[in-house]
């Protein structure tokens, strides 16, 4: 089975390094993945994007049109790729900064607070680990286990002291289910 993921946001928001821990994962439970970063020309603030690919078996292409899921970390993230999720997929949008709801009827939507939620962790930057959380519970690719695991053994030393918040951040978004089933 493919898994084909699209992690987007505004640079800073941890976009990239949350497409990274899912590959990390992935390959720790000995699947095949692919990791691919997008991002404008400003490091902060600008667009940021990262297509992701989880598989069981070889991968053909590392391009993705129709994701299996859409993490939308903020507005223009939204608009750009609800409309390309694959009929039956899962969208994640991050209801603290995106005021408009998702229209299309024939996918999953996980509509969490993750800033709200991050904030209350102690940490505005583990938003990206609550939607995260809510990803991978709603999506079974991987085990919220293996995204634990990953962290520990990939989270840079200068940030290992933000492991037990990064561990409650995925936790917490894990507990948002999907509120559309097509």
């Amino acid at each position: 089975m493919q898994t084909e993921i699209i992690i987007s946001g505004f640079g800073g928001q941890g976009v990239l390094f949350a497409g990274q821990l899912l590959a990390y994962a992935g390959m720790g439970e000995g699947k095949q993945v692919t990791w691919i970063p997008s991002y404008g020309p400003e490091m902060r603030g600008g667009t940021a994007n990262c297509t992701v690919i989880i598989s069981d078996e070889e991968i053909g292409s590392p391009f993705v049109r129709n994701p299996t899921a859409v993490v939308a970390m903020n507005l223009p993230s939204l608009l750009k790729y609800e409309k390309v999720v694959k009929p039956g997929g899962i969208l994640v949008v991050n209801a603290s900064i995106i005021n408009q709801i998702p229209t299309r009827s024939d996918i999953r939507i996980v509509s969490i607070p993750g800033n709200e939620i991050s904030e209350k962790i102690g940490d505005r930057r583990m938003t990206n680990m609550v939607l995260i959380g809510g990803l991978i519970a709603n999506l079974p690719v991987l085990p919220l286990e293996s995204l634990e695991k990953a962290l520990a053994e990939h989270l840079p030393a200068r940030h290992q002291r933000l492991l037990p918040f990064n561990y409650q951040a995925l936790r917490q978004g894990a507990t948002f289910i999907a509120e559309k089933i097509p």
